[in-house]
């Protein structure tokens, strides 16, 4: 399994991605967007979309840097998840969405992608120095606090939220600095 940044030659696989989702009635998480640009856009401006995100300099209010990367499995080059990392947070996500958010394709859940699949966002974490990473999900979701649980998670609040019409659970995962890690 691998991070991959998206690019044009992934364009029909995560089309697929995305269409798995629709055809199980399953929410999306984690896409950068994906999901919307697919639908009122083409993924070729999403592609551009990600793009921008990285610049951090020329990020509008209130959007936040973030980096979107594809979870693919390696021996059949798959998309089995995405994940969408903040590197800075604006009010809403400190406080209802995180630095993390991230999906598993319906039919290759419970197979433990998800734990792996944060632990290599929180990599990415640890190498732009993000030492306190918030993530949260619906408290009804036992699997993703499971996940976000295995990978160091720690509930922060439980709280309802008027956004998205549900009680949420936030987590803390403390981290280690890269520096101190190598030392």
């Amino acid at each position: 399994m691998r991070l991959v940044f998206p690019d044009i030659t992934y364009k029909e696989k995560a089309e697929e991605y995305i269409q798995e989702f629709y055809d199980h009635g399953s929410e999306i998480n984690g896409s950068g967007a994906l999901d919307r640009f697919l639908s009122e856009s083409t993924y070729e401006e999403w592609l551009e979309k990600i793009l921008g995100d990285i610049d951090i300099a020329n990020i509008p209010d209130p959007r936040v840097p973030s980096l979107t990367y594809f979870y693919v499995r390696e021996e059949d080059d798959r998309i089995v998840g995405m994940i969408n990392i903040r590197l800075a947070l604006n009010d809403f996500l400190r406080k209802e969405g995180g630095h993390i958010g991230y999906s598993v394709r319906p039919a290759e859940r419970r197979k433990h992608y998800a734990t792996e699949m944060l632990n290599a966002g929180l990599k990415v974490c640890d190498k732009v120095g993000i030492k306190e990473v918030l993530v949260s999900c619906d408290k009804e979701n036992a699997a993703s606090s499971g996940v976000i649980k295995k990978c160091g998670g720690v509930l922060k609040e439980e709280f309802y939220s008027e956004n998205f019409n549900e009680m949420i659970q936030m987590y803390v995962i403390k981290r280690c600095s890269v520096s101190s890690m190598t030392s």
